[in-house]
């Protein structure tokens, strides 16, 4: 059984940072796209960030460009995002989940989700 858990969400302040870790467990996360996406209130959940497997090929929506970075610790099982400079319009709900296709951004093509981890940025 495959399980996605994220944590590090909270509280920060507007161009604070924050990193959230995703742990994985029951499905090996470097052979697999690894994703970031959030969603806030009343929004569509959309995508954040993606590693892919192997190589580690990363995509980033460009709201988060230069700003985000989505990395993986293939020993531990763990993909993280590390946000930086964030701003109140990143805040959200930010969900973590596995892909068996490359570098994919829509939502329908990850198989497993995690249940998510708040992140809220105050200004």
């Amino acid at each position: 059984q495959v399980q996605l858990v994220e944590s590090g969400g909270g509280l920060v302040q507007a161009g604070g940072s924050l990193r959230l870790s995703c742990s994985i467990s029951g499905r090996t996360s470097s052979s697999y796209t690894m994703g970031w996406f959030r969603q806030a209130p009343g929004q569509e959940r959309e995508f954040v960030a993606t590693i892919s497997a192997s190589v580690g090929s990363q995509d980033y929506a460009d709201s988060v460009k230069g700003r985000f970075t989505i990395s993986r610790d293939n020993a531990k099982n763990t993909v993280y995002l590390q946000m930086n400079s964030l701003k109140p319009e990143d805040t959200a709900v930010y969900y973590c989940a596995t892909s068996k296709y490359s570098q994919v951004r829509r939502t329908t093509l990850y198989d497993y989700w995690g249940q998510g981890t708040q992140v809220t940025v105050s200004s």
